[in-house]
């Protein structure tokens, strides 16, 4: 299968991967979810060519992720801000932030802490189930066929 027929498959994580699956779109998001808004930004702290931010922001852009809004006028500049579709991401990043906290980490620990604002306490993020509440692990889950099969 080819990158450019992601998209298309009925498998859901294809067509996720489609959107933020490469590397940098990655690096992107992380830095949005930490509150970088400004290209020069994203540059400075990945390190990566303008060429790489640019493509990756807008197809962020496109997808309906991230939104672009003016800051300035002269000259036309603009910021970066997750849109609903992109903050529904959090979960997957946080995911991701959990398993490097625990299996790439090293001795010293994880690099930063997430607080919950309401309860004022560290934590570590854990699947659920939508309807009964109880904590899920890989092995208490099957898979049926759905509607869009």
């Amino acid at each position: 299968m080819k990158w450019s027929e992601l998209g298309a498959e009925r498998c859901s994580v294809a067509r996720s991967v489609a959107v933020i699956g490469d590397r940098w779109t990655l690096m992107v998001l992380r830095d949005l979810f930490l509150g970088i808004r400004r290209f020069e930004d994203f540059e400075r702290r990945l390190g990566i060519s303008r060429g790489l931010i640019a493509d990756r922001l807008k197809r962020l852009v496109e997808e309906g992720v991230v939104r672009r809004e003016p800051y300035q006028d002269r000259p036309l500049r603009h910021e970066y801000r997750l849109t609903e579709k992109g903050l529904a991401l959090h979960p997957v990043m946080m995911a991701i932030v959990h398993w490097g906290d625990s299996w790439c980490a090293g001795e010293a620990g994880p690099p930063l802490l997430h607080r919950h604002r309401a309860c004022g306490h560290d934590f570590a993020p854990v699947s659920v189930c939508s309807e009964c509440g109880e904590p899920l692990a890989a092995r208490d889950v099957e898979v049926r066929p759905g509607p869009g099969l």
